[in-house]
C-alpha cells in the first residue's frame, strides 16, 4: 500500500502517518530535509521532537537522496523480511525534501531555467522509486490553499510543491488530507 498524507503545518499529518505504520514489523523512517546545523535552534527543536517520538526499533535515514535511499532499501528490506516479516517506509516530509533539492541546485538565487531540467530528473527518479516500493507512507505539506506569497522564493516553493504533491499522489493508492487532527481520505 502506498499512501500520501498531506495537510497544513501542525495539522497532525506526521502523527497520522506514524499511526499508519505503527503496526509494521519494521519501519524505515526517511527524513529527507535539511539537517540542523546549529544556526537555527527552532528547526533543531522540531527535528529533535520528531526523533524522540519515533520508536527505538525504527531505522532512521536522514538524506535528501530520496531516489537513492529508496532504491537501496532492497537489500535492507530483504534482511528485514528474513528477521521480521517485512518492512514499511515512512518519508517525512516531501516539503523539506523539496527545500533540500532546491538548496542543492542553488535554486533560490539562480533562475529556474538554469536548474529546471535537473530538478525534473530528480523528481522523476524519486517518483519512480516510490512507484516501485511495496509499502510506503509519504508526508507532505499542503501550501496552496492560502495567500499568494509576497516573495519569489515563496511562490517558487508553493508552485513546485504543488507539482511534487500531484506527481507523488498519482503513484499512491490513497491520499489522506489531515486538517485539525481529522483525516479525510480523498
Amino acid at each position: 500500500m502506498k499512501i500520501l498524507v498531506t495537510g497544513g503545518v501542525r495539522s497532525g499529518k506526521s502523527a497520522h502517518a506514524e499511526s499508519l505504520v505503527s503496526g509494521a514489523a519494521a519501519v524505515t523512517y526517511v527524513a529527507p530535509g535539511p539537517v540542523p546545523d546549529g544556526n537555527d535552534p527552532e528547526w533543531a527543536a522540531r527535528i529533535s521532537a520528531h526523533r524522540e517520538r519515533r520508536p527505538g526499533h525504527w531505522t532512521t535515514i536522514e538524506t535528501a537522496d530520496l531516489a537513492g535511499v529508496l532504491g537501496g532499501l532492497d537489500k535492507l528490506d530483504h534482511r528485514r523480511e528474513l528477521d521480521h516479516g517485512g518492512s514499511t517506509v515512512l518519508v517525512d516530509c516531501l516539503g523539506t525534501w523539496l527545500t533540500a533539492v532546491i538548496d542543492g541546485l542553488d535554486g533560490w538565487e539562480t533562475p529556474k531555467a538554469a536548474w529546471e531540467d535537473a530538478f525534473e530528473a530528480t523528481l522523476d527518479a524519486a517518483v519512480m522509486a516510490v512507484a516501485e516500493a511495496d509499502s510506503i507512507v509519504l508526508v507532505t505539506n499542503e501550501v496552496g490553499l492560502g495567500v499568494v506569497p509576497a516573495h519569489p522564493s515563496g511562490r517558487l516553493f508553493r508552485d513546485l510543491l504543488g507539482t511534487v504533491n500531484q506527481r507523488f499522489a498519482a503513484t499512491c493508492d490513497e491520499v489522506h488530507l489531515v486538517i485539525a487532527g481529522r483525516v479525510l481520505k480523498l
